[in-house]
C-alpha cells in the first residue's frame, strides 16, 4: 500500500507544471518543522503544495505527499504511516493534504513532531476554524499560512494578459497615477475586470468555464455536508438549513439583512441563526462585518452580512433563478481584496466601509460624492467602470492588485 502512495505522489508531481504561482507562494516555506496551509475549499492549496515540492525540495525521494481523505486512513494510524515511511523509505518531508479529515489529527501531529525531531510536516485543510482551534497545542511549534481566492491581478497573470506587481493600499491612495497609467493601457482591461467578477475567483475556472458554477455549488455541498457535518455537533436534518440561509442571503441586499429577518424567513430562532452564521463564516461561506468599535460581540455589532466572494454569490443567484445585483458584487469584491491582502475592514455608516481609518464608498461611474462630502480628505469614492480616478475617486479594479 505504501508503494501505491509513492506512485500516486510521483504521478501528481509529474502533472503539476503550472508556470504561475499564487500570491502567498513567495513567502510560503518549510523552515519550521511544522507548517500549515489553510483556506476555503477550491482556493488552490493542493496545487501550491505540489508546486513547492517540485521546485523547492531537491530530493523528491525524501518527501511524500498524501491526501488524508484516502480510504487507507479510515482504518490505519497516521503515526504508524509516518514511522514506516521514515524507517523503510527514508522520508523526512511529510505533506498531508486535507488533514482535517483525520480524527484526532492534532494529537497525532504533535506526537510525530515530538517523536521525530529530524522530520518536517506540512499540512493543509479547508476548514479554517477547526484548524485554528486544533493548532492550539501546536501554535508554539508551527506556522500557519492562509490562502484566499484569486485577486484580479492573479487573474490577469494566470490568463497571460498582464504580469503586474502587487501594490499596497498606501500606493493606491497616494501614487495611483503611475499604477493607473500602466494598467489602463492594457487593451480591454474593463472587459477583463467584468469577466473576472463573474468567473475568476476560484483557480479551477481555468480548467473549464462551462462547469465553473457547478463546481462552486459542489463546494457548497461539501462544505455543508462534509465539513460542517463532521466538525459541528448538528443533526443531519438541520444541515439543509445552511443552504436555505445562503440562498436567502443571496436575494437580499446586505444592508437590509439582520438576524431577525433571516430567522423569520428560515423559521429558526435568533440564537440558532446566530450560531449558523458563525459556522458559515468559520467555514469560508460568508463574511460578517461590524462597525469599528471595541468590546462588542461580533454578531451583535454586525451591520452587514455578505456571501464570501462574488463568484459564490453569482453561482447561488444563478441556481435559484434570481437576478444578480452589481452593487452587491462590487462590495463583495472590495471586501475580499481588502481582507485577503491582510487588512481589517469594517462597516461604516458614513460610507460603505472603513479600512485603517479611511472611509470608502463603493458605486458605479455615476456615483456622486454627496454621501462622503463631509469626510473628504479621509474618505474616497470607489467607482466601477472608470479607468482613471481623480483626487477623491479611485477605480474599483485597482483594489484587485493588493495581492
Amino acid at each position: 500500500m505504501i508503494d501505491g502512495f509513492i506512485s500516486t505522489y510521483k504521478r501528481l508531481l509529474q502533472n503539476t507544471n503550472y508556470k504561475h504561482h499564487r500570491y502567498i507562494y513567495k513567502e510560503f516555506n518549510t523552515d519550521n518543522r511544522l507548517t500549515g496551509l489553510i483556506g476555503p475549499r477550491g482556493t488552490g492549496k493542493t496545487t501550491l503544495l505540489l508546486q513547492y515540492i517540485n521546485e523547492k525540495i531537491e530530493n523528491k525521494d525524501d518527501c511524500i505527499y498524501v491526501s488524508i481523505d484516502h480510504i487507507y486512513f479510515s482504518k490505519n494510524n497516521l503515526l504508524e504511516f509516518i514511522n514506516e515511511l521514515y524507517d523503510d523509505y527514508g522520508v523526512r518531508y511529510f505533506f498531508f493534504d486535507e488533514i482535517h479529515k483525520y480524527p484526532n489529527w492534532n494529537q497525532e501531529l504533535k506526537n510525530a513532531y515530538d517523536s521525530y525531531p529530524d522530520i518536517k510536516i506540512v499540512f493543509s485543510g479547508s476548514s479554517s476554524i477547526d484548524l485554528i482551534k486544533g493548532t492550539y497545542d501546536l501554535s508554539r511549534r508551527g506556522v500557519l499560512y492562509r490562502i484566499g481566492g484569486l485577486s484580479f491581478r492573479e487573474y490577469l497573470l494566470f490568463n497571460n494578459i498582464l504580469d503586474a506587481k502587487v501594490v499596497t493600499l498606501g500606493q493606491i491612495l497616494d501614487e495611483r497615477g503611475k499604477i493607473e497609467e500602466e494598467i489602463s493601457n492594457v487593451k480591454r482591461i474593463k472587459g477583463y475586470f467584468k469577466d473576472y467578477l463573474g468567473t475568476g475567483y476560484y483557480p479551477f475556472y481555468l480548467e473549464d468555464k462551462n462547469t465553473y458554477n457547478q463546481k462552486i455549488l459542489r463546494i457548497i455541498e461539501k462544505t455543508i455536508f462534509e465539513d460542517i457535518s463532521n466538525f459541528y455537533n448538528l443533526k443531519t436534518e438541520n444541515l439543509s438549513n445552511f443552504k436555505r440561509i445562503l440562498s436567502y442571503l443571496a436575494t437580499i441586499p446586505p444592508g437590509e439583512l439582520n438576524i431577525n429577518s433571516i430567522s423569520k424567513n428560515i423559521g429558526l430562532d435568533n440564537k440558532t441563526i446566530q450560531n449558523y452564521l458563525n459556522i458559515l463564516k468559520e467555514t469560508g461561506m460568508i463574511e460578517l462585518l461590524g462597525e469599528n468599535r471595541a468590546g462588542s460581540n461580533l454578531l451583535k455589532q454586525t451591520e452587514k452580512i455578505y456571501l464570501d466572494n462574488q463568484d459564490l454569490y453569482n453561482a447561488i443567484i444563478e441556481e435559484i433563478g434570481y437576478e444578480s445585483k452589481i452593487g452587491t458584487i462590487r462590495e463583495i469584491f472590495f471586501i475580499k481584496m481588502i481582507k485577503n491582502s491582510g487588512h481589517k475592514i469594517y462597516y461604516n455608516k458614513t460610507g460603505d466601509f472603513e479600512v485603517e481609518g479611511t472611509i470608502y464608498e463603493i458605486g458605479g461611474k455615476n456615483k456622486k460624492l454627496k454621501q462622503i462630502k463631509e469626510k473628504l480628505g479621509n474618505a474616497y469614492l470607489v467607482k466601477d467602470d472608470i479607468l482613471v480616478g481623480s483626487r477623491y475617486e479611485i477605480p474599483l479594479y485597482l483594489f484587485g492588485f493588493l495581492y
